[in-house]
């Protein structure tokens, strides 16, 4: 049998109801040349059948049945049986548009260099998504180039997960998909990172991201806050933090706080705060001094950026700068 071009990966469990759109979409796809590997993850509705029926029509179609083992299991499992060299991400309650897999797999072939390729994307339905969903959309949007995605990679997932094409062979020498106290896609992005991977997104919205109360993304602990430092934290240590045992803090709000206690958890001290707020200099806050940011050295330990506030990245990026900090060897923005 000859073996696809790409291979898309859909994990799914219990999604009888929006299944058959996701399917449609890919039927509808301008690129043929693919193979769908569903791994049925122990549904109990009906969308075993629906998978047997759609298998029926399309030998394209293959069927992986197992237990709820859960999604890493479901996506290494999709990984493990893909036969060709482009693995596609799919989510069985998402839509792609008809032009999302041809579009991507002549990027990657114009671009060998590429391991990682996203699309801009769009959440529905629109009238219910959320504030901060729609801001954390149009920021992953706007980060387009290898450079732009590796600069804020710590800051949150710049990739939408099940809109990405990789390449298979580099993800299954990094290791797959681990199963810890964090996503597992945010994982995978950052371990790639480390072993010099590039990543790039097609600027056209070709992905079309479902919201709903019981997604994971919103429901999952691996996806809340502390999980996410927490995996921040676990890679800082074997990059910009290894071998450090303190570290300088930019931003001693809520979040600066935070990352004081997860940074503490891993054996970091904070032993300095910069801060613009005339009210917090010169106060020291959980046993560390607040200094004004004329205070910023290489000299003392490394910067991690925890300001949050809109446009404060780039405040931050001029003011680091004119201090002489180089972005990813003196300072990280991490929020």
């Amino acid at each position: 049998m000859k073996k696809p071009a790409l291979s898309i990966v859909m994990p799914v469990r219990n999604e009888a109801r929006h299944l058959p759109a996701a399917l449609a979409s890919l039927e509808r796809q301008s690129f043929r040349d693919w193979e769908l590997i569903a791994v049925d993850d122990g549904s109990t509705d009906a969308t075993g059948d629906i998978l047997t029926e759609a298998a029926r029509r399309d030998p394209r179609v293959r069927i992986i049945s197992m237990g709820a083992l859960g999604l890493v299991a479901a996506l290494n499992a999709g990984l493990d049986a893909c036969r060709a060299p482009l693995t596609a991400r799919m989510d069985a309650d998402d839509i792609s548009h008809p032009r999302r897999l041809e579009r991507q797999v002549a990027f990657l072939a114009e671009h060998p260099e590429v391991t990682v390729l996203g699309c801009a994307v769009r959440h529905f339905p629109r009238p219910e998504i959320p504030a901060g969903m729609r801001a954390y959309e149009k920021w992953q949007n706007t980060l387009v180039c290898h450079d732009q995605i590796r600069r804020d990679l710590l800051v949150e997932s710049p990739l939408v997960h099940p809109s990405v094409v990789f390449r298979k062979d580099a993800v299954v020498e990094a290791g797959g998909y681990r199963e810890g106290r964090w996503a597992e896609d945010y994982d995978l992005w950052l371990r790639l990172a480390s072993r010099g991977a590039r990543f790039a997104k097609l600027p056209q919205i070709l992905f079309f991201w479902r919201d709903r109360p019981e997604r994971l993304t919103r429901t999952s602990p691996t996806c809340s806050a502390e999980a996410f430092r927490a995996c921040k934290v676990h890679h800082l240590r074997n990059g910009l933090l290894r071998g450090a045992e303190c570290v300088t803090l930019w931003g001693a709000g809520r979040e600066g706080k935070a990352w004081m206690k997860a940074l503490g958890e891993a054996g970091i001290r904070v032993i300095r705060w910069i801060e613009v707020d005339p009210r917090k200099i010169g106060q020291t806050i959980h046993g560390a001094p607040v200094a004004p940011i004329e205070a910023l050295s290489r000299d003392i330990a490394p910067v991690l950026v925890t300001i949050g506030a809109k446009g404060a990245r780039a405040q931050v990026r001029d003011y680091a700068a004119q201090a002489g900090l180089q972005e990813g060897r003196d300072f990280v923005c991490v929020t």
